[in-house]
Parts: C-alpha cells; sequence; structure tokens
C-alpha cells in the first residue's frame, strides 16, 4: 500500500450477507495478518450496523490465532443493544471457521458534557527535526540489520518519524517509553468520523509495544523473541484530522511472564487529546 486511497479501500468490507461481512489481507513485513488491519476491519464491520450519528467511543479486542494473509477472512457481527444513547456490538472475525479474533465495542449519540485531558509533552522534537523510516533506509540502509532493512522499507501508507532512534548496532536498554509522529500519505480530504476511525486503529497497533521492549534492550530483538499481540483496547474522544503529523505515546508500566504491557494516548500537533490505547503483547524468550 503506498496512500491512504489504498488503505481505505483495505478496510472497506465486502457485505457477504446480513451482518457477514469479508475483506482481504496486506502484509506490513510479517508472515500473519497485522493486527491493526484486523482491529480496523472489525471496526468497519461494527460501524456498518450502526444507526448515523453514533460513533465509537471504546473497543476491546482479542486476538486468538494468527492471521492467514492468503485466506479472506469473515467478520459476523451481533448486535448487542441499541438504547437511547449507546449502541455495542460483538465482531467475530473468521478464517476457514476458526475464530481468529473477536472484539466488543460500544458507539455514542454526540452528547455535551465536561471537559479536561492530559495535556501533550512540552519537550518532545517536532516531525520537521526528525528522520522517518524512509529516511533511515536511504541515509542508513548500509549499515541496518538485514531483518530491520526489510521492515523500514516496505511501503506504507503512512510516514513514521520515531523522537528516539535507538542503535540497532550497539542495543541499549533504554525507558519503558516510546513516541512517534505520523502522518497519512495521499488525499486525507472529505474523511467522515467513521472513517477516521478506523485508520486510527489500524495505525494504533503500530509501534505499541515498543515501550515494552525498551528496558531490555540489550537482550531483546526480533529473532530471539516470540512476540504478539494478545489484546488491544482504545478510547476515542475527540473529532480530529489527518492534514498534519499525529503523536503516538506509549509507556510501559510492567513486563512479567513473557507479556508486555504498553498504554498511551495519541494527540494532534497542537495538543488535542483524540484517542487512548491500552495492549498487552507475548514477549516470550526462544529457547536456545
Amino acid at each position: 500500500m503506498k496512500n491512504s486511497k489504498e488503505l481505505i479501500a483495505l478496510l472497506n468490507l465486502k457485505e457477504i450477507k446480513n451482518n457477514v461481512f469479508s475483506g482481504k489481507s496486506i502484509t506490513i513485513g510479517s508472515p500473519h495478518v497485522f493486527g491493526g488491519q484486523v482491529l480496523a476491519q472489525a471496526v468497519n464491520a461494527a460501524y456498518r450496523t450502526i444507526k448515523e450519528n453514533r460513533f465509537i467511543n471504546s473497543l476491546h479486542a482479542y486476538f486468538l490465532e494468527a492471521g492467514d494473509l492468503t485466506i479472506p477472512i469473515n467478520y459476523h457481527v451481533e448486535e448487542v443493544r441499541d438504547g437511547g444513547s449507546f449502541s455495542a456490538r460483538r465482531v467475530t472475525a473468521k478464517q476457514n471457521d476458526k475464530t481468529i479474533f473477536i472484539l466488543a465495542a460500544s458507539f455514542h449519540k454526540v452528547e455535551e458534557g465536561f471537559e479536561h485531558q492530559l495535556a501533550i509533552g512540552s519537550d518532545i522534537k517536532q516531525p520537521e527535526e526528525l528522520l522517518s523510516w524512509e529516511d533511515l533506509v536511504s541515509q542508513f540502509g548500509d549499515f541496518l540489520p538485514k531483518s530491520l532493512k526489510y521492515f523500514l522499507s516496505i511501503e506504507r501508507p503512512i510516514d513514521f518519524k520515531p523522537v528516539r532512534i535507538p542503535n540497532p548496532l550497539e542495543p541499549e536498554n533504554l525507558p519503558a517509553k516510546e513516541e512517534i509522529w505520523f502522518k497519512l500519505k495521499g488525499d486525507v480530504s472529505k474523511m467522515d468520523l467513521p472513517l477516521k476511525h478506523q485508520i486510527l486503529t489500524y495505525i494504533s497497533d503500530y509501534n505499541v509495544l515498543n515501550a515494552a521492549f525498551n528496558p531490555n534492550a540489550k537482550e531483546y530483538n526480533f529473532n530471539n523473541t516470540q512476540t504478539a499481540s494478545l489484546d488491544h483496547s482504545m478510547w476515542f474522544f475527540r473529532d480530529f484530522d489527518f492534514n498534519d503529523w499525529m503523536l503516538f505515546s506509549a509507556e510501559s508500566p510492567n513486563a512479567y511472564g513473557a507479556r508486555g504491557l504498553s498504554k498511551g494516548n495519541i494527540y494532534t500537533r497542537d495538543g488535542k487529546l483524540i484517542a487512548s490505547f491500552a495492549q498487552e503483547g507475548l514477549l516470550r524468550p526462544k529457547k536456545k
């Protein structure tokens, strides 16, 4: 995928029958289906059963099996409840009748209420000061480990600019934090709020577990550790646009027992808090 148009096409599922939708998969460098794709496609399926003027306010999901990139994923939506202000949906994703993923989502009508938010960090480097993944490959590709160069070289509809770039040749243990700017490629105009929610959900599964890896970066790498997303939650707050860089800010309060937890917030460049997230992932050292 090269731009937002191709990403939107990936997330727009085909209706098979009432409340059943089907989607294809595109790799992001892994041999299995990207968790963010399944999350976002499930949100697309749920939104297709929601009346107008109700928007997702939260989701909670579990990844049960690795998805096969070569087989379509069917999403079955259960209309759990439609109340006066909230709607609830349950989505089950299947391949060959095997359940690989489940999601519960809540949708809320627009209401007025009290307001506050956690402020964005005041000392974070701006995107113009930083190198993107594409810049890293262009400038340092000959020195990068082969697997990392391959991952960073894959065409994506999103630009990523990490605030801190660790040296893969001299790894060191780092604070349990990860901050990265991101921006959609291509035309981002004329997106309604449900579509923006789906795309943000897709992006939210990138980089999320890095905060849990960082404190053990001297010992950890992709070759000696089995990793996978186990669950994922999001809470959506304010409307936003994709016309500028946005900040993904994560921290990890704990890693233990082959699992690591990351949580954090997503901000617009001007400091508006638009969503929060949490994910637990598998961090299992491979036996020698």
